[in-house]
């Protein structure tokens, strides 16, 4: 938040300038159709992505200019976007999340946690990383990933 305060005494606004066209779009980007619609599930994280997937979300970066949307019901979306490692209580309904969504359908894991199970490697209550569970399309790395690079991500997925 002290960023953004900085940032409006630096150049008189707190917008980001637009981001660059992403490097790489994803294969699944042609498929979506240029817009997607996400459900979020947090399977077990220590809640720091969330703050920064709020932050992309809202106003200063507004990830919807992007085609993206977040939905409530799995069965409504195109994207299962994963934070957190995958705790044994929320394994069978992460699968069964994944399941309903129709296809095509893409995974994004956020965090560190998702990808190599972060500080939480090896406690007894985790089954391990989303790509232990699920078959990760698209990652975003960082203990938590700036929002930046949350958008930058989500651009990937949309091609936008």
């Amino acid at each position: 938040m002290l960023g953004i305060w900085r940032r409006i005494r630096a150049t008189g606004r707190a917008a980001e300038p637009p981001l660059p066209a992403p490097q790489e779009r994803h294969p699944i980007a042609a498929e979506l159709g240029g817009s997607v619609q996400i459900r979020h599930v947090d399977a077990g994280s220590c809640n720091g992505c969330e703050v920064e997937i709020a932050s992309a979300f809202g106003p200063v970066y507004d990830a919807e200019r992007y085609g993206a949307r977040l939905v409530a019901s799995p069965r409504h979306a195109d994207v299962l976007m994963v934070t957190g490692v995958i705790t044994r209580n929320m394994t069978e309904p992460l699968r069964r999340t994944h399941e309903a969504l129709s296809d095509p359908k893409a995974v994004l894991a956020i965090g560190d946690c998702a990808h190599n199970c972060g500080v939480f490697a090896g406690a007894y209550g985790v089954t391990g990383a989303v790509s232990d569970v699920l078959r990760v399309d698209l990652g975003v790395r960082g203990c938590p990933p700036r929002p930046e690079a949350i958008i930058e991500g989500i651009r990937r997925l949309t091609g936008r």
